[in-house]
């Protein structure tokens, strides 16, 4: 009876694993940690992720094992011999390839940065310092792994539900505070909005091609109902928009990011970017690029109306956690622009830079992120939250080094000569001239020339008003070593700019 089962191939899936494995022991572990030694349910998380790079980097450059089993052998762990390998299981429904393995590994250092940057948040406040914080943590990185490997609508909503349910309850975790539960219900509520928009897309384009499988999608897209695959593009759009906060499903994020704990702020502001542009990439490229004309042009309209509400509304706001709201709106809608000239007149000849390009433009916003929440993180002490832009005035004069390190990160967000939110932007403007959208180029230019204001804002309070609060600023050497290096890295990445950007050129290369 059993002459017809087999067993999937554990090891692309190896990671995950390791992390389901890992996460249930610390949550039963934590249970005999007292709140004082909560430092070990922290060191465990940490040595998880870093647990779960090793074995990425291992599955991708291999190793053998053999076992003998009557008389034969059998290999129980593949080699990959070359990086170009693309690898599924799980009768296709989870691919291994070089695209989620350069993304996951990012995933995994954003994840520890957050956990570090926010280890001394979650002390002091008695509420967060809790076992299931860093659990919730771990179970969003997987389901984030998980939309990264997707190559079934099944997988990618499973693995959105896992990072999304894991996020309403991190955005309430404090729950003495009326904002978080306010932000954590509109959450819910908007998040399952787009999850039945997503179904519902998803469902529509099953009904066309019979079949739920990315790639297979991709071949009986020629012969599927043309009508019924449209309806279901623009509910799968939607409920991708929505994932990556841009207009108009975009009335979350402010919200959100205002009302969250800092800490929780910092991971959702940064890690599931890198998420949603692969569940992008795996839909609309993988699966729909023969509909590019379609999604296309939403995405265009989409890009552009990111661009302006974003911009605009971040002009007004005093809180800065408010204004990062809506500059990662703005972020997002410049990345959308890669995306969207991949395929000019039905010719992809320029898709692979196109697509790099956006990669690029979205790594480079997560590493910019980190820091960003991160100096907010630093000046936060135990019941004062510093997310008012007045608390960054005279900042110069208080710490001379993290004063520096703030107008270099902002600097880089604006776009500004030679850090790596400059090259990440000029990476997106040569695609889309060189697609021929000049207009849509020189609109992103304007866009970006408003954003720099606020930006700029930031600067001037910290080095020409005077301090509102003038205490020092206190902080674990850890915390203090790991922003100076966000720092300096948005720095030399920006002098260093193909390091990264040959990486993502040839991950998506060897992915597609």
């Amino acid at each position: 009876m059993f002459d017809h089962f087999v067993v999937p191939d554990l090891l692309p899936a190896a990671p995950e694993i390791f992390l389901v494995v890992m996460a249930l022991a610390i949550l039963l572990i934590d249970l005999f940690v007292k709140d004082s030694r909560r430092t070990l349910t922290f060191s465990l998380s940490v040595l998880t992720l870093l647990g779960c790079a090793v074995i990425q980097v291992w599955t991708r450059i291999g190793g053998v094992a053999y076992m003998e089993l009557d008389g034969d052998i059998y290999p129980i762990i593949r080699y990959f011999a070359n990086a170009e390998g693309v690898v599924y299981t799980f009768s296709r429904m989870f691919v291994d390839d070089l695209m989620s393995d350069v993304l996951k590994l990012f995933l995994y250092a954003t994840v520890i940065i957050v956990l570090f940057y926010s280890r001394a948040y979650v002390i002091d406040r008695n509420e967060m310092n809790k076992g299931e914080y860093y659990v919730l943590t771990l179970f969003a990185t997987l389901g984030m792994m998980v939309m990264i490997s997707a190559n079934h609508f099944a997988t990618v909503y499973i693995g959105i539900e896992l990072l999304s349910l894991s996020l309403y309850a991190m955005v309430a975790m404090n729950r003495t505070s009326l904002a978080a539960s306010e932000a954590a219900m509109k959450y819910f509520v908007l998040g399952a909005l787009a999850s039945g928009l997503l179904l519902y897309g998803m469902s529509m384009i099953y009904g066309a091609t019979g079949t739920l499988e990315i790639t297979a999608i991709a071949a009986r897209l020629q012969d599927a109902n043309g009508n019924l695959l449209a309806f279901g593009l623009v509910f799968l759009i939607a409920g991708l928009a929505f994932k990556l906060g841009v207009v108009p499903f975009h009335m979350w994020i402010p919200d959100v990011y205002h009302g969250a704990p800092t800490s929780v702020t910092l991971l959702i502001g940064s890690a599931p970017k890198l998420a949603a542009f692969a569940v992008a990439m795996r839909l609309l490229v993988g699966g729909l690029f023969d509909m590019a004309g379609d999604w296309q042009a939403m995405l265009v309209i989409m890009a552009v109306l990111s661009m302006a509400i974003g911009n605009l509304a971040a002009l007004v706001q005093t809180n800065i956690k408010r204004m990062l709201a809506y500059s990662a709106i703005s972020h997002m809608g410049f990345m959308l622009l890669g995306i969207v000239t991949g395929v000019v007149n039905g010719n992809p000849a320029n898709a692979l830079e196109a697509y790099s390009s956006a990669m690029f433009y979205v790594v480079s916003y997560v590493l910019m992120s980190l820091g960003t929440f991160g100096m907010i993180l630093l000046m936060a002490r135990a019941g004062f939250e510093a997310d008012t832009l007045d608390d960054f005035k005279g900042l110069n004069q208080r710490s001379p080094w993290f004063a520096a390190i703030m107008m270099m990160l902002m600097f880089s967000m604006a776009g500004i000569p030679f850090f790596v939110g400059f090259f990440a932007k000029l990476a997106v403007l040569q695609v889309v001239i060189a697609a021929g959208y000049i207009w849509l180029a020189i609109v992103a230019v304007l866009f970006s020339l408003i954003g720099a204001f606020y930006y700029l804002r930031v600067v001037k309070l910290m080095y020409f008003d005077a301090p509102q609060d003038e205490t020092p600023i206190v902080a674990s050497a850890d915390m203090r070593l790991l922003i100076s290096a966000n720092g300096v890295a948005v720095a030399a990445f920006g002098l260093f700019p193909g390091t990264i950007t040959v990486l993502c050129l040839f991950s998506l290369a060897h992915s597609f």
